[in-house]
C-alpha cells in the first residue's frame, strides 16, 4: 500500500478502519434479505416499485462499525406522491413486521422509516425512479444516481482512499453534512477522490483552495450559479452543488487540517481521536484563569428531528449573544450543547460581571428639530446633552448584571426579543434554569464540550 505514497504507509490505519470480513459478510447478507423481501412483496402484490441498495454500503466506502444500510424503494414518475408515500411506508412496515422489529418514522422530503435489524441501522426511503437529475420530484431521488455514478467511476483501490479521507475528516471534525456538523458529505468525499485520485493528493490540492473553489467532473460549466465556499457540481445534476451544506468554518478547518498534516512529522495521529485526558478541575480552572463570567442556561428540548433541533439551538444561542451585546453586556463567545435526548445547555462567556448604574440613551440627531424638542421634554432640559450630532441623556439601567437581564428576557412578555427557535420557545419558558458550571461538568460529554469551547478547532491538530 505504500507504493505511490510520499508520506507514510497507510496499511496499519486501513487495517483498523476497513470493515472486517465478518462485518462485510453480515451487512451483505442482511441487505440481500431486505432487498429480496421488499422486491418479492412488490412482485406478489403487483406493485410497480423496486428496492435498491444505496449509500456507502452499496459503494463499498463505509468505515468499520458504520455500516448503515440505506434501502430506497423506487416508484415510477407517473405515480402521485401520496401513493408513493403510503405504499412505500406500508412496504417498510411489512418488512419490519417480518423481521420482528419496531419501525420509526422520520421525515426528509417525505416520510421514511428507520429501524434496527441485527445491529444494523436501516433506512427505508420511498423515492422516484429517475434517469437524470432534471427529473427529480424530491431531493432524495438523486441518491440512486449518486450510487450508480460512484460505482462506475471509483476504482477498487480508490475505495481505500475514500476511507482514509473520511477517517481524516472524522478525526478533524469536518466529516458529516448534517447541520450539527456542517461538514463534508460522504458523496462529496467520493467525488473528491474521483477528481484528485488519492487521499494525499486531495490534501495537497485542498491546502491551496480558495473561497469558491470549483470541481466540475462532467464539465457542465454551471459553477457560476453558486456562491458557496466549495462548488462541486453534481455529476448527476448540473444544477446542484454537492457542497451546498458545507459551512465556511468547516471548509476552512479542512484546508488548515490539510496544511497541518502535510507539514507534520506525526501524520499517523491525524487518524485517531485527540489524545487528551480530560480532568474536571483542570478544565474549570482554565475558565477561572480567563476571569470570564460564565452563564449556563439549561432547559428541556422537544422531540423533533436533529436537523431541526440543532439549527434552532444555534439560532437561539446567537440571538442571546446579539441582545446581550446590544445592552452593553460584552459577550466573548457563546455555544450550545445537547444530549439530543431531553436536555440542552446554552453557554455564554462574558467579559463583564456587572455594569455601572447609568447608560447613555440616544435620542434623534440634532438636525431633527421636532424630535429633539420631544426628547428634551421627556427627559428634562437639564438631563440632556449633545454627543457628536445626537441629543442624549444619561438614564438609570434597569439591569446591571447579565444574569438578571437573562431572567428578565426568559419571560412570556419579553422572550420574543431573543428570537428563540420556534420549537424551543415553550420548553425554554417552562423549564429553564441557570446552572452552576461545576455541577454540569460532572457529565463527561459536557466536559468534552467545555474543553472544545476553551480550545476551538483543536481537532485540526498542528
Amino acid at each position: 500500500m505504500n507504493s505511490g505514497y510520499d508520506f507514510m504507509d497507510y496499511k496499519a490505519i486501513l487495517d483498523e478502519i476497513k470493515p472486517t470480513a465478518e462485518e462485510e459478510k453480515k451487512v451483505r447478507e442482511v441487505s440481500e434479505k431486505l432487498l429480496d423481501f421488499i422486491n418479492d412483496k412488490c412482485s406478489q402484490d403487483n406493485i410497480d416499485a423496486e428496492a435498491v441498495l444505496v449509500g456507502s454500503v452499496a459503494k463499498g466506502t463505509y468505515l468499520r462499525g458504520k455500516s448503515d444500510i440505506d434501502l430506497f424503494i423506487a416508484f415510477p414518475l407517473s405515480c402521485d406522491k401520496s401513493y408513493l408515500k403510503d405504499t412505500g411506508l406500508d412496504l417498510a412496515h411489512e418488512c419490519c413486521r417480518a423481521f420482528n422489529v419496531k419501525p420509526y418514522h422520520q421525515f426528509a422530503s417525505h416520510p421514511y422509516v428507520t429501524t434496527e435489524i441485527e445491529n444494523f441501522k436501516i433506512d427505508f426511503v420511498p423515492c422516484y425512479r429517475i434517469n437524470d437529475g432534471s427529473q427529480i420530484k424530491s431531493a432524495v431521488d438523486r441518491t440512486i444516481l449518486h450510487t450508480i455514478f460512484v460505482q462506475a467511476n471509483l476504482s477498487d483501490s480508490q475505495k481505500d482512499e475514500v476511507l482514509l479521507l473520511k477517517r481524516f475528516m472524522d478525526m478533524t471534525e469536518t466529516y458529516g453534512s448534517e447541520f450539527k456538523v456542517g461538514g463534508f458529505a460522504g458523496y462529496l468525499c467520493e467525488l473528491l477522490i474521483i477528481e484528485y485520485g488519492t487521499f494525499e493528493n486531495t490534501l495537497r490540492q485542498a491546502a491551496d483552495w480558495q473561497f469558491g473553489h470549483v470541481i466540475d467532473l462532467k464539465g457542465y460549466g454551471t459553477a457560476k450559479k453558486f456562491k458557496d465556499p466549495l462548488v462541486c457540481i453534481d455529476p448527476t445534476d448540473k444544477n446542484r452543488n454537492v457542497g451546498a451544506a458545507l459551512r465556511l468554518d468547516k471548509f476552512s478547518q479542512f484546508i488548515q487540517s490539510a496544511r497541518n498534516f502535510l507539514n507534520s512529522d506525526k501524520k499517523d495521529e491525524y487518524f485517531y481521536p485527540l489524545a487528551k485526558e480530560l480532568d474536571k478541575d483542570s478544565v474549570l480552572n482554565e475558565f477561572k484563569d480567563r476571569k470570564s463570567n460564565l452563564i449556563a442556561i439549561k432547559f428541556n428540548i422537544p422531540q423533533i428531528p436533529l436537523d431541526t433541533l440543532h439549527p434552532q439551538l444555534k439560532k437561539t444561542s446567537e440571538s442571546f449573544k446579539r441582545i446581550l451585546n446590544s445592552n452593553d453586556f460584552l459577550v466573548f463567545q457563546t455555544g450550545y450543547w445537547t444530549d439530543e435526548i431531553d436536555t440542552a445547555i446554552i453557554l455564554i462567556e462574558l467579559a463583564v460581571f456587572e455594569l455601572n448604574d447609568i447608560k447613555v440613551h440616544h435620542g434623534p440627531r440634532v438636525f431633527f428639530k421636532e424630535g429633539c424638542s420631544n426628547f428634551i421634554e421627556k427627559f428634562g432640559f437639564e438631563n440632556c446633552y449633545i454627543l457628536d450630532d445626537y441629543i442624549v441623556s444619561n438614564v438609570k439601567r434597569e439591569f446591571t448584571t447579565p444574569e438578571a437581564f437573562i431572567r428578565h428576557l426568559i419571560t412570556p412578555d419579553y422572550i420574543s426579543l431573543i428570537k428563540v427557535g420556534k420549537n424551543l420557545n415553550k420548553p425554554l419558558l417552562k423549564s429553564y434554569e441557570i446552572c452552576d458550571i461545576n455541577d454540569l461538568a460532572n457529565d463527561d460529554e459536557f466536559l468534552a464540550f467545555l474543553d472544545d469551547f476553551l480550545y476551538p478547532n483543536q481537532h485540526i491538530r498542528r
